[in-house]
């Protein structure tokens, strides 16, 4: 994953390394601004980062693939909070407060967050403080009718009118 900031500073999901770099315009190194503290499931910590997402206050939304959970870290934190998912780490992991292999990520201007809970072939839609999302797109099994997704991965945007649009890999389109 990779985002970018209003002083044009990337920000990029050092998956393997399981840290979160920021690197300035003509920098020759980045520095770690979330995570870097080995795979795990602290709240210092990523199990694969995937997805990443800034919002107009800095924060950082990252998406802990394997930890099935999304992660908020404010500017300058040594740790993040969980702000969607972390609920399930092994088995049915399909409630509503619950993500499956979730990577990728979308923020919108009231602060909603939009996860692709990619086993759980669907879309959610996390409001500010909830503990649980909503069904926003998908869900209905796998498969490739309109109203379903198949392998959804990574890709997700939200459009000025906040149309959600998703790379739905499995089924080689892009779902609005």
């Amino acid at each position: 994953g990779i985002a970018l900031d209003s002083s044009e500073n990337i920000y990029v999901a050092d998956s393997g390394n399981n840290r979160i770099m920021k690197w300035a315009p003509g920098a020759t190194e980045g520095t770690v601004v979330a995570g870097g503290n080995g795979q795990g499931t602290g709240n210092n910590q990523f199990y694969y980062p995937t997805g990443i997402a800034l919002d107009s206050s800095g924060n950082i939304y990252v998406v802990s693939q394997n930890s099935n959970r999304i992660m908020k870290w404010a500017p300058g934190a040594t740790e993040g909070t969980v702000v969607a998912g972390g609920n399930a780490d092994t088995g049915d992991s399909s409630g509503n407060n619950q993500l499956s292999f979730p990577n990728g990520i979308a923020l919108d201007s009231s602060g909603n967050i939009y996860v692709i809970d990619r086993n759980n072939v669907r879309i959610m839609k996390w409001a500010p403080g909830a503990t649980e999302g909503t069904v926003v797109a998908g869900g209905n099994g796998q498969g490739t009718g309109n109203n379903q997704l198949r392998s959804p991965s990574y890709g997700i945007a939200l459009d000025s009118s906040e149309n959600i649009y998703v790379a739905d890999s499995g089924n080689n389109r892009i779902m609005k």
